[in-house]
Parts: structure tokens; sequence; C-alpha cells
């Protein structure tokens, strides 16, 4: 599970993916560039307005949606419903509607992926120094790495659909920052599309979810960095009416050289993952799936991790450490959208 925390304090890295807006040339619509923070990030938002709607109102309605699923999903915030509910003792609670819809995503994504994807791997998040209460970098003790395993496992989290309830069974720590970010972004889109705006490209921290196209005709469009620093890019391609989320671990890491260690945990063994994928983004018509599917990938590593992304037609861009060098590999669904540099 992703556990570079969607609730990352300010600094957080900077996201993977670089947007190229375009002009937005004057029309019946108004063109509106946006900014905000949430989640320890920051959001943006361009679009076209129609008659009637102000920025303001786009600004106020985006800022609200955010807000709403940082206080249900923030493990960095006490009073949230996700820390409520890992603070309780054993029994079933009540979860808002925002709260249970996205847990009983991770919940089947956990279940799709034999436990690659864990939502209760927030022990272990917080072990590792990636939580809340972020200590200096070191790797934790095997002692503490097994006491924080202890607490952890999908299937000791039971949902009731009818009732939407979850079971805590006493010690489970939710961590959703995989997928909430994800989420973020979809009820910011749904903010404006009930302004009635069907023009526009919102990112949260470097998800994105697009709309449209520009009013210029043209595709909004991102280019996937080379996750190397240097401000390259691997591809260039054309967001209509998708998101794209990507997961990787050369922004935030812990330690260096040979001690260093990647910020996404495999919930399967309790260490930071060690494999050869750099990063791994993905399209999708829903940001919260796109966000969670990337950690899935990531964790999955290359082999399990393409298999798993063809074998679900997934438009996965899996960027590899090779040798010193970089390679790209894309799925046929990705490659179908992509466009050439």
């Amino acid at each position: 599970m992703a556990t570079s925390p969607s609730y990352a304090p300010r600094g957080a890295a900077a996201p993977a993916l670089r947007v190229a807006y375009g002009a937005m040339p004057a029309a019946r619509l108004t063109p509106a560039a946006l900014a905000g923070a949430t989640m320890g990030t920051t959001w943006s938002a361009r679009m076209a307005l129609p008659a009637g709607c102000s920025d303001h109102a786009a600004r106020l309605a985006i800022q609200a949606a955010l807000d709403e699923v940082v206080a249900q999903m923030s493990t960095w915030e006490a009073g949230s419903d996700i820390s409520q509910f890992n603070q309780a003792g054993p029994g079933w609670r009540a979860l808002p509607d925002a709260f249970f819809h996205v847990l009983r995503h991770a919940m089947a994504l956990a279940g799709d992926t034999a436990g690659a994807y864990d939502p209760t791997v927030g022990p272990l998040v917080n072990v590792w120094g990636f939580g809340p209460h972020q200590r200096a970098f070191e790797p934790p003790s095997p002692a503490a790495v097994d006491a924080a395993r202890l607490r952890c496992g999908w299937r000791r989290v039971a949902l009731d659909a009818e009732t939407q309830r979850a079971y805590q069974p006493g010690g489970a720590y939710l961590d959703l920052s995989s997928i909430a970010k994800g989420y973020g972004v979809d009820r910011a889109a749904m903010a404006l599309d009930a302004l009635g705006i069907t023009q526009y490209l919102v990112e949260v921290g470097g998800e994105l979810r697009a709309r449209g196209s520009r009013p210029d005709g043209q595709p909004w469009r991102v280019a996937v960095e080379v996750p190397d620093a240097s401000d390259d890019h691997a591809l260039a391609l054309p967001l209509e009416d998708v998101s794209i989320a990507t997961s990787g671990d050369y922004r935030r890491h812990a330690g260096s050289g040979d001690a260093r260690y990647a910020h996404t945990i495999d919930p399967r063994t309790g260490q930071p993952v060690r494999n050869n994928v750099a990063s791994v983004s993905v399209l999708h018509p829903v940001c919260m799936h796109a966000d969670a599917l990337a950690t899935v990938l990531t964790v999955l590593g290359e082999t399990d991790g393409l298999d798993y992304a063809r074998r679900h037609d997934l438009a996965a861009l899996f960027i590899l450490r090779d040798a010193g060098a970089y390679r790209v590999i894309a799925t046929p669904a990705f490659q179908a959208r992509a466009t050439p540099r």
C-alpha cells in the first residue's frame, strides 16, 4: 500500500506529473486557474467557467469537498473519523458515507491482490517513520516490525454494507493514504460538475482528473517524469475524461546509499518495497482507483505487476531501474492513450 501519506506535512514531495496547460483563449467561457492547500500538500485546477459561475464559487466548492475527505479519512487529524476508528476498542462502528465507500473499495482490492494492498497497513507505515508521528529516519528494530505486523491484516476488519459499519477487532489501524487522495480528486471533480463546469483539469498532490478539453479544443496534456530529478519526462499524453495517478519511491524515501528504503511498504512482508520499480502511473476513469492501483503495481513489481495490469486491462506505465539506467514499459491500454514525446 502506498505509504507516502496523502496527508504529509508541508513541504511534501512534488508530484511526478507535469501539466501542460497551454493558452486558454477568451471565449464565452471564462478561463480560471485556482489553487489551494489540502492534505498537507496543494491542489490546483484549470477550468472554463460557464456564465453565472464565478471562480470564487469554484474555489469554495473544491475546498469544501477536500475538507470533507480530510475530516473523514486523515490519520493526521486526531478528530477525524478514521482516527476515531483507529483509537476505538473492539466492536462495530458506523462510518460516514465517503469513508465507508473508500474503505469498501480498499478492502475489495486487498482481496483481489491477496494482500499486496492492505488498508490496515497503518502500524507498519508508522513504525517505518512515514506516519503522522514522524521521527528521525532510521530502520525500526525487527521486534518493532513484528509487533506492527501483528496489528495488520485486512481480514481482521469486517464490513457490513447494509448498516454501513466496520468492525474494529482491537488494535487495527486503517491508513487510506494511497486511495483517499485520489478520492479527493474525484470529489473535487464532482464539485465542479455540480456547478455546471464541463471543462477542467483538477489536481491534488500530483494526482489528476480531466473532463472535456481545453477551450481551444485541444486535450489537456501531462508529462510523466523520468524519476531521476532531471526534470526530463518519459512520455507526454493527453487527458480527456480520465484520471492519472503515480506511485514511486524517488521523491519520498528514507536513508541513503545501501541503507536507502522506500516509503512504499509491502504489507505481505512488513518491509519497504525493494524492487526495480521506480514509478508506476495508472490511467483510469476514477482517480480513486488509479491512485490505489498505482500502489498495487509498485508493490507487485515488474513481473507480477505487469501481469496483473495486463490481466485486468489496466492502462499502466512502468518506469524501471535497469543497470544504472531507466527502462519504460507501457501496457497496451496505456499505449493506446499515449502520444510520442
